[in-house]
């Protein structure tokens, strides 16, 4: 089964043998482009210019033993492919989630647990009958490095968990995830990490948030636990550092925590929330249609959660979208190609409204 590949948005269990290809169905992307080749590849988000992605990866090629932040020339990426070696930008040591750009494209934000440990962080076992998990872990803390991978600022520093930071197109705000109150909420700051404010409220993880691009709106995936027995099990795995996240939906709330509302009903998981450049739509990945819960495909909605739109049809699983800033491109993580393995790799398309 499938191994996780990030704690802003970690893989589900899932059956990764590669699917038919149906390219005919995906009508949106054009001139599909492989960038990665080997591990699981994931979280890669476009700089401001567009030119570069920060991603975080664990493959073994590379030395990896789990997740650290790499920077990638898109232009050298898909030319050299293969023998293509991205930039580390994380210190390499402990477990590292969630990388983004900074204003100006010469520094890099992510999470690490690299101040208290120097070896990746413990995971368990894989049990078939046990239910699915992701750890929470409060190692995680957010810093800045450059492009050479020297840290150079850390925008957080608590015990408790503080990850999933992504930063606004004005650049002016960064908002995250953190335990910080005992439950895991969304937070924004400055850019200098100053100006702390708590956004949502509402027991349930919320989380993966982006802004919109005209930097007043975030969109993010919830758990929102309603019976005595969702809420029992939701604040017990909390409190061992786990979140059981096969129950999702699509939220968007206002950049002062006004106006929250849920954009999607339709059941099961759907995560990775970005907005469409036009603002109007939110592309994202759900399990909704997947009679067992396996398959993950890219979908697209309006903001007011009408005219859902199938985006991806070939392999079982497709998530992590981001829209390129000039709205051309599409980047996002899928096992589709992967000859059977369990690789889930990063590819980019030209995007066809």
């Amino acid at each position: 089964m499938f191994k996780s590949l990030s704690l802003c948005f970690l893989i589900f269990p899932l059956l990764v043998t590669a699917q038919p290809k149906d390219t005919a169905k995906e009508v949106h992307l054009k001139n599909i482009q492989q960038l990665t080749f080997g591990g699981d590849n994931a979280e890669a988000y476009f700089s401001f210019d567009g030119k570069f992605l920060s991603f975080q990866t664990n493959n073994p090629k590379w030395g990896l033993k789990c997740d650290q932040i790499y920077n990638m020339n898109i232009k050298r990426a898909a030319k050299q492919m293969q023998t293509y070696q991205a930039q580390l930008i994380s210190t390499g040591r402990g477990r590292t989630t969630c990388s983004y750009f900074m204003p100006g494209d010469k520094s890099i934000l992510f999470a690490s647990t690299h101040h208290y440990m120097d070896t990746c962080p413990a995971t368990a076992p894989y049990n078939p009958k046990a239910k699915y998990v992701w750890p929470v872990y409060p190692e995680f803390d957010i810093f800045v490095s450059d492009l050479k991978g020297k840290v150079i600022k850390q925008l957080t520093d608590s015990m408790g968990y503080d990850a999933e930071a992504t930063v606004s197109p004005k650049g002016d705000k960064i908002v995250f995830t953190s335990t910080r109150t005992g439950d895991l909420e969304l937070y924004t700051m400055n850019i200098d990490g100053s100006g702390l404010k708590q956004i949502t409220f509402g027991l349930g993880y919320d989380g993966g948030a982006f802004f919109s691009p005209d930097g007043k709106q975030l969109v993010f995936r919830a758990s929102r636990p309603q019976t005595e027995e969702e809420i029992k099990e939701y604040k017990d795995l909390l409190s061992q550092g786990l979140v059981a996240p096969t129950n999702m939906e699509i939220y968007v709330v206002d950049t002062n925590g006004q106006n929250l509302r849920q954009i999607t009903r339709l059941g099961k998981a759907n995560w990775a929330p970005f907005f469409h450049p036009s603002g109007k739509k939110i592309i994202f990945s759900s399990n909704h249609a997947s009679p067992r819960g396996y398959a993950f495909q890219l979908y697209m909605i309006d903001i007011d959660g009408s005219n859902l739109t199938k985006i991806t049809d070939e392999s079982n699983f497709n998530a992590f979208p981001m829209f390129s800033p000039n709205g051309k491109k599409l980047v996002w993580s899928s096992n589709r190609n992967n000859g059977g393995t369990r690789d889930t790799n990063l590819f980019i398309a030209d995007w066809v409204d």
